[in-house]
């Protein structure tokens, strides 16, 4: 059963908003991926309004859930920081091998070259060779150039081409696609810094962004894996991916509760349509089971 129907399955049976109701509810958000001392807080402040409003219904005590819960999120910046069309952006996806890096890297070129940007992808994730051609087969789909070197190659290397190309006006927003080999995590995290600098010192004016990417199944190891890469580079928000009916989603709120990181966008597929600006609200509702 997905969990927000095993939230909304609790909320119809449980009548009686009572110690053991709070109790149960603590139990329950912690089993959807909140963190133990974040579903405590959570409940507390939800025992709070329904004592303050004297909420006793179900459908009641869930809105004031949803409500606490939105309030939690960290909206995305209207543009995502990213400026006008025209203006050199620098978008470089992080995360661990398997999240949809790559995949997530075409479609926000095909939905901002919808909206009239001009994007470039850039084959940064050199350590795998799979990863640079299908990097340029979505090229190919899209029409959308691919700055790509050859396996092995410096990826810093390849961002610093991508960036010389957007300046010579190939084009105005560039999206980078690094590698996410954690089990080598020192010379990773080495990289992704070098590539990092590379950016800061070759374009100081354009607009920066740092978004790490994040398998919604994974559950708590997805705050360890942001955890881990935000002390690197310092990330601007997170993209989550496979939202889907195992993803329980309690992370999010984890996620801005505990590092202060907006989801800027959220994917339940594979096709490039397959990509949706973050609601918090919306988030808030549908994890409680009432959208």
């Amino acid at each position: 059963m997905k969990f927000t129907e095993r939230l909304k399955q609790f909320f119809g049976i449980r009548k009686a908003i009572s110690d053991e109701f709070f109790d149960a509810l603590t139990d329950l958000l912690v089993e959807g991926d909140f963190g133990p001392a974040g579903a405590y807080k959570m409940t507390e402040n939800l025992r709070e309004v329904c004592k303050k409003e004297k909420l006793v219904e179900g459908d009641d005590v869930r809105r004031a859930l949803a409500g606490l819960l939105e309030a939690k999120l960290i909206p995305p910046p209207a543009d995502f920081g990213l400026g006008e069309s025209g203006e050199l952006g620098v978008v470089l996806l992080l995360g661990v091998n398997g999240v949809g890096k790559t995949t997530t890297a075409a479609k926000l070129a095909d939905l901002w070259r919808l909206q009239k940007r001009k994007p470039l992808l850039a084959a940064a994730d050199t350590f795998r060779a799979a990863a640079i051609d299908q990097l340029k087969i979505h090229g190919e789909r899209l029409g959308v150039r691919v700055i790509a070197h050859k396996s092995g190659g410096d990826p810093a290397a390849v961002v610093y081409d991508a960036i010389e190309a957007a300046q010579a006006g190939a084009g105005d927003l560039i999206i980078a696609d690094t590698a996410g080999r954690m089990h080598t995590k020192t010379a990773l995290i080495e990289e992704l810094k070098k590539i990092d600098r590379i950016v800061s010192s070759k374009a100081r004016s354009a607009a920066y962004i740092k978004w790490l990417v994040l398998d919604a199944t994974t559950g708590r190891n997805a705050l360890v894996q942001a955890e881990t890469f935000h002390e690197a580079v310092s990330l601007d928000g997170v993209i989550l991916t496979k939202i889907d009916s195992s993803a329980k989603g309690g992370v999010v709120f984890s996620l801005a509760d505990e590092l202060k990181l907006p989801v800027a966008f959220t994917c339940n597929g594979e096709k490039y349509e397959h990509i949706t600006s973050f609601n918090p609200q919306a988030y808030s509702l549908e994890f409680v089971g009432l959208a």
